[in-house]
């Protein structure tokens, strides 16, 4: 029994913070269209990072946008 519940608490693992999120993402975290979310990274409102083809927006900078919208 001991052995048991000792590997079960070892397989639990934490996901890291996410750093970043993908267009799509942010566009369901606000409701709105993909199109629209493509726009606001264009418009230079978020960090973006480019790998490749995919876009991906900083985290901390889409947070403190969100904040100073008053959100």
């Amino acid at each position: 029994m001991l052995n048991e519940s000792a590997n079960s608490a070892a397989s639990v693992r934490i996901a890291p913070e996410r750093r970043t999120y993908t267009v799509v993402e942010i566009a369901e975290m606000l409701g709105i269209g993909k199109n629209t979310a493509y726009s606001f990274v264009k418009e230079g409102n978020f960090k973006i990072v480019r790998i490749g083809n995919t876009i991906r927006v900083s985290a901390a900078s889409f947070n403190a946008w969100l904040d100073a919208q008053g959100v």
